[in-house]
């Protein structure tokens, strides 16, 4: 170990390790510069070289030489390898700032917008864009985002909620629950012009435009416990091909099991000549969700895989290649089905749903 008194209160003790480590650094071509002649303050300083001739080998000043044979004998090698942190040049924000901006964000702004961006609210308080977005962030405002809502106003909401979740969670013995719902209008699209495959460094593309080839109806039932789907293309949305489904539902599901039905309140599942067909078929029980709670409806998770996995990207040249890829997604399904699970609390949803009317209640 080697010791060199210098100028009061400073000595450096560099071990042999130590020496390696900084030699290393100093013949390291990639290493930053900074690095390298902090390095070099040292190994000289261990070196009893004086402080005007290491001023004239690094090029630094003496007060810079201090303050680095300073910095290694209070933290060692590793201190030389990171700055102290700076105080900023820009005066930080006043906590009134940070408040004005939170309440400004939370009213209409005064121009014809619906909504606050950065470039309106830094105009309107005198800040830069930029500190407007960070103090955003840290109060998670983002205005520029909305969610959409609809409070159900059914009388029985909280009865049908629990009714439809108690079947979804613990079904009846001996019987099938099925989620029966029809997606209306899906489109036979086809592009004016051929897409381009992904490659690497480039998405796959397609054009904006496209043909209408007509449409189809796809009436389906999704059984809870297996996750099967029973599924057919129908050209229009009426009782009468609800009625020709519940037919096939009939004919496909065994006879000694008894059906429960979750639907939504669509007309066509309320008209006479369906409920006669229901007088008929005794097995069958029709289970309606509260109005304006169509997320209540398991279905409607098959419907959002069929449009985001086959339909969306889809080119179809006439309504019979639709519905041939429809059924073909439909018995893939089936191939390897995944039985439905409910998750939710109903007792949170029934309080969340009792928030919001409170709250409109309020408004109003």
């Amino acid at each position: 170990m080697q010791v060199w008194r210098m100028r009061t209160g400073i000595s450096i003790f560099l071990k042999p390790v130590d020496r390696r480590r900084l030699s290393t650094v100093v013949r390291d071509r990639n290493a930053p510069h900074k690095h390298v002649w902090r390095a070099e303050i040292v190994l000289l300083s261990a070196d009893g070289v004086g402080t005007n001739e290491i001023m004239r080998r690094t090029g630094k000043s003496k007060t810079c030489v201090w303050r680095w044979q300073e910095r290694f004998m209070q933290a060692g090698y590793d201190g030389l390898l990171r700055d102290k942190t700076r105080p900023s040049r820009i005066p930080p924000l006043g906590s009134d700032i940070a408040e004005r901006v939170v309440v400004l964000t939370q009213t209409d702004p005064p121009a014809e917008a619906t909504h606050w961006t950065a470039t309106m609210m830094a105009k309107a308080v005198g800040i830069s864009a930029s500190s407007v977005q960070r103090i955003w962030r840290t109060h998670g405002l983002q205005p520029h985002r909305v969610h959409q809502f609809k409070l159900s106003n059914d009388p029985r909401f909280i009865d049908k909620l629990r009714e439809v979740v108690g079947l979804y969670v613990d079904p009846p013995a001996h019987a099938i629950v099925l989620s029966v719902d029809e997606k209306s209008q899906i489109q036979a699209l086809d592009r004016t012009q051929p897409g381009l495959p992904m490659k690497k460094g480039r998405a796959g593309t397609m054009t904006h435009d496209y043909k209408r080839h007509g449409t189809t109806t796809l009436f389906a039932a999704l059984d809870i416990l297996e996750g099967k789907v029973i599924g057919q293309c129908m050209q229009r949305h009426r009782h009468q091909e609800f009625i020709r489904f519940l037919n096939a539902i009939e004919a496909q599901v065994p006879v000694k099991k008894i059906v429960h039905v979750i639907l939504d309140n669509y007309a066509a599942h309320k008209h006479p000549k369906v409920r006669q067909w229901l007088d008929r078929h005794p097995r069958f029980t029709f289970h309606f969700t509260p109005t304006s709670c169509s997320w209540l409806n398991a279905v409607e998770g098959f419907f959002a895989k069929l449009a985001k996995r086959r339909l969306n990207r889809g080119v179809f040249r006439c309504v019979v290649d639709l519905q041939a890829a429809i059924n073909r997604f439909v018995a893939e399904t089936n191939h390897d089905p995944k039985p439905f699970t409910w998750t939710a609390d109903p007792d949170k949803i029934i309080a969340a749903v009792r928030r919001g009317h409170q709250v409109l209640d309020s408004i109003h």
